[in-house]
């Protein structure tokens, strides 16, 4: 069968008389083949070769300037998936073990006869034909893949995130999905409560629709180049981040939601411990986190923005949030209290702590400069607070010690 594609033949030989013959025995146009350069020298052959980028020479051994197995083995590098057929003398065949070497496909001795030729060529041909289809095949299938990582990566984050797989499976799908091979940093979890309620104002084409502009925008806010955002179970979109997340992403992704689509979402983001067993647990920690929000007040979950977004503010303070939000400071104390389980101060530190500690990662900034930039007045009262929550103090974290302890 004729390939798709038609070859291109070098001859070089030094010989007028041998590359006439050799031009003249074979009828190329029905192998699918066409002579396309000769050459009378290795020098010559080389900078043709490379300039037609042939697809199979015929290489005579004994030629001027440079010899046919030096010729071979540029060519071999410039050109490697070139098909290569020697042609050569008795009292040469001893080059035949070096040729095979340098992975010649054939070896004719002269004089060749037309019938001998023609039969490696055709053979030679159909290899080609084979090696053609197949990269077609693959380069079909390269691009089909790239057309559905993202349904790869969904399908793999599904059975991550439900338990099934084992580590090595996750670092085998990681590499697979070009992902960082090493735990995420962060996980988030998207709800919009309009997905689960049981008479939608939405037909489930509409629903659809929304869920993927919701996953869009989240794509577009969450800048990190290693990141993961895939429909969980139940309508959920989940998020895996590499990399570091800016505090206000959760409540960025909100407001543009609520801005662009008219809808309200939950969000709820996580630092992941670089556990990759752990990441499921993970996640059903995220699930639960979200969906308690969603039972959270009005009031309350502006608290909670506003202090994620002020925590740097050493004058924050529940008085100033109450005269803001337009409450008394007695009524939003108790629901903080209520609905998030603890109390405003301790919500306020558990975060400055958590901002500490990212900084204590990822930075050699000075401890009376991460002090400052989460709230605090002094280094002293900084410290004495990381302690209380972390159990070591913030130089004894950024050594380790926190691990070597346990």
């Amino acid at each position: 069968m004729v390939g798709a594609h038609r070859w291109k033949v070098m001859i070089a030989d030094d010989e007028a008389i041998i590359r006439e013959g050799i031009r003249d025995a074979v009828d190329w146009a029905n192998l699918n083949m066409e002579v396309v350069c000769e050459a009378e020298d290795g020098e010559e052959a080389l900078e043709m070769g490379k300039a037609y980028e042939v697809d199979i020479a015929l290489v005579d051994l004994n030629m001027p300037i440079m010899h046919g197995l030096r010729l071979i083995g540029h060519l071999r590098d410039n050109l490697p998936d070139c098909r290569i057929v020697i042609i050569t003398g008795h009292d040469e065949f001893a080059y035949a073990q070096e040729a095979i070497r340098l992975g010649v496909q054939e070896y004719i001795l002269k004089p060749a006869s037309p019938g001998e030729l023609a039969k490696v060529m055709m053979e030679l041909g159909k290899q080609l034909d084979v090696a053609y289809k197949q990269s077609v095949h693959l380069r079909q299938a390269s691009r089909q893949m790239a057309r559905n990582i993202t349904l790869f990566r969904e399908k793999f984050g599904l059975e991550w995130m439900g338990g099934g797989l084992t580590g090595a499976e996750i670092m085998d799908q990681l590499e697979f999905l070009r992902l960082p091979l090493a735990c995420p940093d962060w996980m988030g979890v998207i709800r919009w409560p309009e997905v689960t309620v049981n008479k939608p104002l939405l037909g489930e084409g509409e629903r659809q629709l929304m869920l993927f502009a919701i996953e869009n925008i989240a794509g577009e806010i969450i800048v990190a180049d290693d990141k993961v955002i895939f429909r969980g179970h139940a309508g959920l979109i989940v998020v895996l981040i590499w990399g570091e997340l800016a505090a206000s992403i959760p409540q960025d992704i909100e407001a543009a939601v609520q801005a662009y689509l008219k809808l309200s979402v939950h969000t709820h983001f996580a630092m992941l411990d670089g556990n990759l067993a752990g990441v499921p647990a993970a996640y059903r920690e995220c699930k639960s986190a979200v969906y308690k929000d969603s039972q959270i007040s009005p009031v309350v979950r502006r608290l909670r923005q506003y202090v994620r977004e002020e925590y740097h503010d050493p004058d924050l303070s529940l008085e100033g949030l109450a005269k803001l939000l337009q409450v008394s400071p007695v009524y939003l104390s108790r629901m903080v209290k209520q609905e998030l389980g603890i109390p405003f101060v301790s919500l306020v530190t558990a975060l400055r702590i958590e901002k500490a500690i990212q900084l204590l990662n990822s930075t050699d900034m000075p401890i009376h400069e991460i002090a400052g930039q989460v709230g605090y007045v002094t280094q002293h009262y900084f410290s004495t607070t990381f302690k209380k929550i972390v159990g070591v103090s913030p130089n004894q974290y950024r050594r380790g010690d926190a691990f070597s302890e346990q």
